[in-house]
């Protein structure tokens, strides 16, 4: 069965955040760093990975993409925090 990853981007300065869905987390991110991954992410320079979950159940992952954007901004972030306390962009970690 093929992994899905929920994911959360930030801007640099840490101002927006952005959830998404897909099958394949490195790719995707560098789309979103080259601009091509979302209008709302190339307007806003949404861009940086600070946090993600992996699932082996495609239908697990988009009930948990869904519940996290129906949360309040300062749970999401709690969340980021908790397991990425200092905010790094973890796309470096993945490519290595």
């Amino acid at each position: 069965m093929k992994e899905s990853f929920v994911y959360m981007l930030s801007n640099k300065n840490r101002t927006v955040l952005y959830i998404g869905i897909t099958s394949n987390l490195l790719r995707r991110i560098e789309e979103h760093k080259n601009g091509i991954g979302s209008i709302f992410t190339k307007k806003y320079n949404v861009n940086e990975l600070l946090y993600f979950e992996v699932f082996n159940d495609i239908n697990q992952a988009i009930k948990r993409e869904k519940q996290l954007k129906k949360w309040n901004k300062d749970w999401k972030w709690s969340l980021i925090k908790e397991n990425n306390p200092y905010l790094v962009d973890l796309y470096e970690s993945l490519r290595n």
